[in-house]
């Protein structure tokens, strides 16, 4: 990968968003939404493969793959209007499938092909798969932290407005009422994460973002996380509780020990 191929995919990008732009105000400012956040995740991932040390060319597949994370959700959302994979379809295995489908990537070699649609159709699953290929585990990795930091931008610059006027994709639908369920807090305090089928209210969804801080695999991730304050800025939008407090007392307490515990630059592990 050269960065004459990454200007190339940045040149096919927005010509292919702009083949899934939508006849209302509304649906398209839910496309813009993930055309920015892609942008984000490319920046982040960049950041990540820098504080990594990786070398050019595997810092370029990073942006290519950042890139591509999400193109399955402009087909998705012109088919049925969200973006919840739950109510319609897997966007990252439509998105594998947008690039198989176009011979996007028809001018790489077999082997970096094949590691960016396999990263594509894997970036949304739960827990990665135990055993993967080394390299396609260190590019899940960084687009996955890569995406969740960009997320948390994203409710971070909506934290200061009325949930009714987000755009419509974004919030899951979900009720902006003031609980907290009991179950989403007992898993963060577990430091687990939390699965989309036990959210019941927004602030559940906020606090399942939260908990992504603990899937987090990188130390230059985890510098972000401290550098953007996203601990403390997502958890202003939540109820000022002592059950709220001991939650994010211990998400502080997880990132100060990884980053204390990290013996080399490019892991926290």
């Amino acid at each position: 990968m050269d960065n004459e191929r990454v200007a190339q995919y940045w040149s096919w990008f927005p010509r292919f968003v702009q083949e899934h732009a939508a006849g209302n105000e509304q649906d398209q400012r839910n496309i813009l939404v993930q055309k920015t956040h892609t942008a984000g995740v490319c920046a982040n991932a960049l950041q990540i493969a820098a504080g990594l040390g990786l070398d050019p060319a595997a810092t370029a597949l990073a942006e290519v793959i950042a890139l591509f994370h999400d193109v399955g959700r402009f087909p998705q959302y012109v088919r049925y209007r969200t973006f919840e994979d739950s109510r319609s379809v897997n966007h990252a295995v439509l998105g594998a499938k947008v690039l198989l489908d176009r011979n996007v990537l028809r001018d790489l070699p077999k082997r970096e092909r094949s590691l960016i649609v396999r990263v594509v159709a894997l970036h949304n699953v739960f827990v990665l798969p135990h055993r993967l290929d080394r390299e396609v585990r260190l590019h899940a990795e960084i687009v996955r932290d890569a995406d969740k930091l960009d997320i948390w931008r994203v409710f971070i610059e909506l934290a200061d407005s009325d949930s009714a006027d987000w755009p419509s994709a974004v919030g899951l639908g979900l009720p902006d009422t003031p609980e907290c369920s009991p179950a989403v807090i007992a898993s963060l305090n577990r430091r687990e994460m939390v699965r989309l089928t036990s959210l019941r209210t927004l602030n559940d969804f906020r606090l399942l973002q939260l908990a992504w801080i603990y899937d987090l695999n990188f130390a230059p991730s985890l510098r972000m996380v401290l550098e953007r304050s996203v601990i403390e800025q997502l958890a202003a939008s939540l109820p000022q509780t002592d059950a709220i407090s001991r939650v994010v007392d211990n998400l502080r307490n997880y990132v100060n020990e990884r980053l204390h515990a990290a013996t080399a630059p490019e892991t926290a592990r």
